[in-house]
C-alpha cells in the first residue's frame, strides 16, 4: 500500500514508522564491545554504573563530552567528543562486569563512555549529565532517551530476534541495554548530533535532561519557574503520562516550547523500573498531540524523499525573517523522513510558517508552525526531520541550488526563532 492511498492520519502505522526510522537491524556479527549505563542520566559527583555485556581484554575507558568537538562525525557507529576526566585502565573484564565511573563537575550535556580493547574492539554508551538542580540555565534541552531504546534492534536474549515492539516482540523494551551499532543510538548522527554541534558552536547555554529526568518533575509550575524555553530537538515519539502532563502544564503556565523534529508525543508509555511499556496512541486516549505541539504525525516514506520548506507569509514573519533575505516563497534547508501536519485539535490562531508541499503525494504536506497562548506561551514545531541538520551542518547535502544559496539566511531564521522563544 502506498502513502497516496492512506487517507486517515493513523493509517500509517507503527510498522511503517519502524521502517521510516530504520535504526539498524542487528548487524551480521557484533564488531564492538557491548556496554550500557544503568541509568539514562546522572548528576555531577554521582557514581555511574557501567555494565560490560561482553568480555574485554587490555581495555581502557574514557568519558567523552559529545557536541563541543570540532569537525564532523561521519560514521554512524562512532562518536568522538572531548575527553573529560582521566582515562581508566580496566585490564581484562568478563561479560557482566560492572565498572563504577565517577561523574565529574562537568558541564551539563550528553556524554558517552568509550571502551577500547585488544583487537581494535570499541564500544560506546551514552548518558545525559543533568544539572544538579533544575534551572541552572534558563533553557532546557530534553533528549529522546526513551525513543532511542524503542528503536534499538538489539537481540537481548540471543534468540535471533530483535527485542523491540517494532520487530513484533510484544509491547516492552529494556532501558538499560546496549545499543546496536557499537552503542550509538539509532540515527544519532543525523537527528541528534547536528543539534549538539549547533548548540556548542553558537555558544548557547542550556541544561540537558533525559526522559527519565522529565518524568521525575513534580509539576509544570516547577518547570516553568526553572525554564523560559524547553527544546525537544530529536525524535520524541514516546512519552509517559507524567511527561505529557508536566509539559502541557508548563505550556499552560506560559512556558515556551520548541520541537525541531517530527512525530513527537505520539505514543503513551509506562515506565516500570528499567522496562518501558507501550500503552497506546495519545490521540486515541483523547489527548491528540496537535493540541500541544500545534501539528501531529501524518506520514512517512521510508527515508526516500526530502525537500526544502517553502516560506509562507505569516504574522510571525516580521521577527522570524528579520535580518534575512527570506520572503514568502523562499526555500529553507531540506526536510522529510516523517512529516507532521496541523489537525482539528491544533490551537486556534496557529500560524503556518512554512510548508513542504505534497512531499509524499497530494495532501501529504509538512507544516512548520507557531502559536501563542493567552498565558503568553510560544510554541514552534518544525513539522519534519532535517531542519537543524540541513541548516546548521555546513556539509549537509541540500536538494537544489536555491536551498544551498539561502542556507545562511535560514541559519539566521533559526537564530531568530531561538531568540524569540528564549525570551521570558
Amino acid at each position: 500500500m502506498t502513502h497516496r492511498r492512506l487517507a486517515p492520519a493513523l493509517a500509517v502505522t507503527s510498522a511503517l514508522a519502524a521502517l521510516a526510522f530504520a535504526p539498524g537491524r542487528p548487524d551480521a556479527a557484533p564488531t564492538g564491545i557491548e556496554i550500557a549505563f544503568a541509568r539514562e542520566s546522572y548528576s555531577p559527583a554521582d557514581t555511574a554504573l557501567l555494565r560490560l555485556h561482553s568480555a574485554a581484554h587490555a581495555a581502557t575507558l574514557q568519558i567523552l563530552h559529545v557536541g563541543p568537538e570540532p569537525g564532523h562525525t561521519v560514521q554512524r557507529d562512532a562518536v568522538r567528543g572531548i575527553a573529560v576526566g582521566r582515562r581508566m585502565r580496566l585490564g581484562t573484564r568478563v561479560a557482566g562486569a560492572v565498572v563504577r565511573v565517577h561523574v565529574g563537575h562537568w558541564p551539563t550535556g550528553l556524554y558517552f563512555a568509550r571502551v577500547a580493547a585488544k583487537g581494535g574492539r570499541v564500544g560506546f554508551a551514552p548518558f545525559v549529565l543533568r544539572p544538579r538542580t533544575l534551572g541552572g540555565h534558563r533553557i532546557a534541552v530534553v533528549l529522546p532517551t526513551q525513543t532511542w531504546q524503542a528503536y534499538n534492534f538489539r537481540d537481548d536474549d540471543g534468540d535471533g530476534h530483535a527485542d523491540t515492539w517494532y520487530a513484533h516482540r510484544g509491547s516492552t523494551v529494556r532501558l538499560d541495554r546496549p545499543f546496536t551499532n557499537r552503542g550509538v543510538p539509532p540515527h544519532f548522527r543525523h537527528y541528534d548530533l547536528p543539534f549538539l554541534h549547533w548548540i556548542a558552536r553558537t555558544g548557547k547555554n542550556c541544561d540537558f535532561l533525559s526522559d527519565e529526568d522529565l518524568d521525575r518533575v513534580e509539576t509544570g509550575g516547577a518547570l516553568a519557574r526553572a525554564y523560559d524555553l524547553i527544546v525537544f530537538p530529536g525524535h520524541h515519539e514516546y512519552v509517559t503520562t507524567r511527561e505529557y502532563d508536566v509539559v502541557e502544564a508548563y505550556r499552560n503556565a506560559g512556558g515556551n516550547l520548541m520541537f525541531l523534529s517530527a512525530n513527537n508525543f505520539f505514543w503513551r508509555v509506562v515506565r516500570r523500573g528499567t522496562t518501558l511499556i507501550r500503552a497506546g496512541q495519545w490521540r486515541d486516549l483523547g489527548r491528540p498531540e496537535a493540541a500541544l505541539i500545534g501539528v501531529q504525525y501524518r506520514a512517512n516514506d521510508k527515508l526516500s524523499r526530502k525537500r526544502p520548506w517553502v516560506v509562507r507569509g505569516s504574522r510571525a514573519a516580521a521577527w522570524m525573517l528579520a535580518g534575512t533575505r527570506l520572503r514568502p516563497g523562499s526555500r529553507i534547508g531540506s526536510g522529510g523522513i516523517e512529516i507532521d501536519k496541523r489537525a482539528a485539535a491544533s490551537p486556534r490562531g496557529l500560524q503556518v510558517l512554512a510548508l513542504i508541499p505534497h512531499l509524499y503525494g497530494l495532501g501529504f504536506t509538512a507544516h512548520m508552525t507557531f502559536y501563542e497562548t493567552p498565558a503568553g506561551a510560544k510554541v514552534f514545531a518544525a513539522g519534519a526531520f532535517g531542519l537543524v541538520e540541513s541548516v546548521a551542518e555546513p556539509d549537509a547535502p541540500l536538494p537544489d541550488a536555491e536551498a544551498r544559496r539561502t542556507r545562511p539566511n535560514a541559519r539566521r531564521m533559526l537564530e531568530n526563532l531561538w531568540r524569540e522563544l528564549a525570551a521570558p
